[in-house]
């Protein structure tokens, strides 16, 4: 069965994946370290993990697999997801895919590097904008209808 796992800490798109997932009957789980309110929807389940570095993370990258989607920003937990079979969009509903991501994963590392030498460098992406939000409702729609059709990641 598809389920749809959130890396819930920073995500700007909770309301509008749980929209998509009630639609298609999909369950989805929240994964944080806390301060999220449970859901009212049977749907959605809130998953409490111990606070401490990349600890919603791992349980992400170890509770997916083919067939299931994953909403992160994080890159390198997109990228085990991906290793895992998983289908992972970013919030602006970019998919992330094994063509794609060892580039996605070296640019954040050149840019990690860039901010290690530069500690005064300005940077960091555009706002996230309504476009953003309506790419992403639209590419989880057809991830998960993908998913749930058996299409994998």
């Amino acid at each position: 069965m598809t389920t749809l796992y959130i890396d819930a800490d920073a995500c700007p798109v909770k309301a509008e994946a749980e929209r998509v997932a009630t639609r298609q009957g999909v369950p989805m789980v929240l994964v944080c370290n806390g301060g999220l309110r449970p859901s009212a929807n049977p749907l959605v389940r809130v998953q409490i993990v111990a606070e401490g570095p990349d600890v919603a993370d791992r349980w992400i990258a170890e509770t997916c697999g083919p067939g299931d989607v994953v909403v992160t920003a994080d890159i390198p937990l997109a990228d085990r997801c991906v290793k895992a079979g998983a289908a992972v969009l970013q919030h602006n509903g970019e998919r992330l895919t094994p063509s794609n991501i060892g580039q996605r994963l070296a640019m954040r590392d050149l840019m990690s590097d860039i901010r290690a030498a530069d500690p005064f460098h300005q940077g960091g992406g555009a706002a996230f904008s309504r476009a953003d939000r309506a790419r992403f409702l639209q590419a989880l729609d057809t991830a998960l209808l993908h998913a749930r059709r058996g299409g994998g990641a």
